[in-house]
């Protein structure tokens, strides 16, 4: 659809014809200046102003008015509004702190009749998760050794989601720093202006080589009004395979030994979240769908609508034409005066 910002600028489209109805042209009164040659003088200048009128009166007058027309129109400000595009208005911001760490490599999580990695499970659920969180600015932290941005708080949800599956376990190193996790988390979320700033951090180990000590930066984020939710991740016994593959020598134990779930639980107790025991992908699932629940989604859509300025097509089809009027005027005066050098070049002769 094109409308105009300024559409009284085409009222003046009658003001050529009523200067030139109803103001009359200007005389200027010079002195005289008495000169030999006067009458020849006269007649050269006669013969060059009935030949320079005459081109004039040949202009179409069709072009001055759409010269005229395209400048009010240019002047109008037309623009191009496009059809209304709808923009989340959630105002929630939700980072998702991923452990990639060595021990993520652990198969223990039971999927139909085999043993995936707990990595793998956190891929696949997470990315479902962000799937369904389209009204959110989302983004992707992965620590292990140390905590890194893997993706900045976007509405971009496809990109976060390829970083998440793109994920490489021990490419922050293989340990475990919670503590900087949580407080690079904090810094990013404390730059936007949200009404609910959400943490969800994903760990299946303890604290072993933060800067930062989880529970301080815990209470950081409590004061900046950032809610965390905690995940500990992985199965509660693992059942290891004896001699050769055989039951013989087989033995079970403990694969999440090393979850500090104390220290999880307080930091979510601090800050006013939850925290999530996932043993299996199915309790894992369980845990984003009562995420979902806890943190729901804003239904209000904003609506824009992208807007071009056209102002540019009328003032190119002005000059155009303006350009076309000077070039035939020109070659039109010129071909006036032909004539009479013609006959001053034989008169020399």
């Amino acid at each position: 659809m094109i409308t105009l910002l300024w559409p009284w600028m085409l009222l003046l489209m009658p003001l050529p014809w009523l200067v030139r109805r109803f103001v009359s042209p200007r005389t200027v009164e010079r002195p005289a200046l008495r000169a030999p040659f006067f009458r020849h003088w006269q007649s050269l200048a006669n013969d060059d102003q009935q030949a320079i009128v005459s081109s004039t009166r040949r202009v179409p007058a069709i072009a001055l008015w759409l010269i005229w027309l395209a400048l009010l129109l240019a002047a109008a400000r037309p623009l191009w509004v496009g059809d209304a595009i709808e923009l989340p208005n959630s105002g929630r911001d939700l980072m998702l702190a991923v452990d990639i760490s060595g021990s993520m490599r652990v198969e223990d999580m039971q999927v139909g009749n085999r043993m995936a990695r707990r990595i793998d499970a956190v891929k696949q659920l997470g990315s479902d998760f962000m799937s369904r969180r389209s009204g959110d600015r989302l983004g992707l932290i992965l620590f292990g050794s140390r905590a890194y941005l893997q993706s900045p708080l976007s509405f971009d949800i496809q990109t976060v989601q390829r970083f998440l599956l793109e994920a490489q376990i021990g490419f922050a190193g293989q340990e475990t720093a919670i503590g900087d996790a949580i407080g690079l988390a904090v810094k990013r979320l404390q730059e936007r202006p949200a009404t609910s700033r959400v943490l969800i951090l994903l760990t299946d180990g303890q604290d072993t080589a933060s800067t930062v000590d989880p529970l301080e930066a815990a209470n950081l984020a409590a004061d900046l009004g950032v809610r965390i939710y905690t995940i500990g991740i992985g199965a509660d016994s693992l059942t290891l395979p004896g001699l050769l593959g055989s039951p013989l020598g087989a033995r079970t134990v403990n694969p999440s030994a090393d979850l500090d779930e104390s220290s999880l639980i307080e930091i979510a107790r601090s800050t006013g979240g939850q925290y999530f025991r996932a043993r299996d992908p199915e309790e894992l699932a369980t845990v984003y769908r009562l995420l979902e629940q806890l943190e729901p989604l804003e239904v209000d859509k904003a609506l824009y609508r992208p807007q071009q300025s056209l102002s540019a097509v009328p003032l190119l089809v002005a000059i155009a034409l303006s350009f076309a009027l000077v070039i035939r005027y020109l070659w039109r005066h010129g071909a006036a005066r032909l004539p009479q050098g013609a006959a001053g070049r034989a008169a020399h002769d």
